[in-house]
């Protein structure tokens, strides 16, 4: 990874379920250059709250599984009200972001005066997820547009990064998948500027372990489709 200058004035904001075995390394490399993450903890089983705890990451826990959805409302909400960050990074813990790709996209809002920059897999052609998972999440993208009247190519990555007043724009309700719809609509309707940036986005063989990456594409489609 090749570092960039620390950004001081951005948190990252990072849901964590059950993610012991990578979270610390997750939290440790961003850190590199994002000093300040904070980890929702959506009552996670296993060791997850120390790992990221032991990494730097200041950890706020939901004593029930909410859903991702609910953990970015809450983090969200920890830095608005705890810090004066001018940014705030939507990141996942479970290694499949960047952290370059996470600063670029920081810089690039504030070079550009952006409220919003969007994370795309799909504005060029690194990401590699399978034809199957491909289709499914171009499919989801496609209902989201329709429902949401924005015109994103990849409108459910997890990476993006909200300047301040983006953030406080958001009140998020849906606590599953469908949460990244409600996360376009909302922000589609505050009028402020956005963009979206090329991304890699790893799929890594621990969460091709979990079963995580065809699984996760059909919930999305299907909490799209229910939405």
């Amino acid at each position: 990874m090749t570092l960039s200058p620390r950004h001081e004035d951005a948190w990252l904001v990072i849901p964590l379920y059950d993610e012991a075995s990578v979270v610390g390394q997750v939290v440790a490399e961003a850190r590199q250059v994002f000093p300040h993450v904070v980890c929702v903890d959506d009552a996670s089983t296993d060791d997850s709250v120390e790992r990221a705890r032991e990494a730097g990451a200041v950890v706020v826990r939901h004593p029930f599984n909410l859903g991702q959805g609910a953990a970015l409302q809450t983090g969200l909400r920890y830095v608005l009200e705890a810090t004066d960050a001018a940014y705030l990074v939507t990141f996942d813990a479970d290694g499949q972001h960047r952290v370059e790709d996470a600063a670029a996209m920081v810089r690039r809002a504030r070079e550009e005066d952006l409220g919003v920059v969007f994370g795309s897999r799909f504005l060029d052609d690194r990401t590699r997820p399978g034809l199957l998972k491909k289709l499914v999440l171009k499919a989801a993208v496609w209902l989201t547009n329709q429902q949401t009247g924005m015109r994103l190519t990849d409108a459910h990555n997890g990476l993006r990064v909200l300047r301040r007043d983006a953030a406080t724009a958001l009140d998020l309700r849906q606590n599953r998948m469908a949460h990244a719809t409600e996360i376009v609509l909302q922000l589609g309707r505050t009028g402020l500027p956005w963009a979206e940036h090329p991304v890699h986005v790893l799929y890594t063989d621990y969460s091709r372990r979990k079963g995580q990456s065809l699984i996760n594409s059909v919930n999305i489609l299907v909490d799209t489709l229910l939405k």
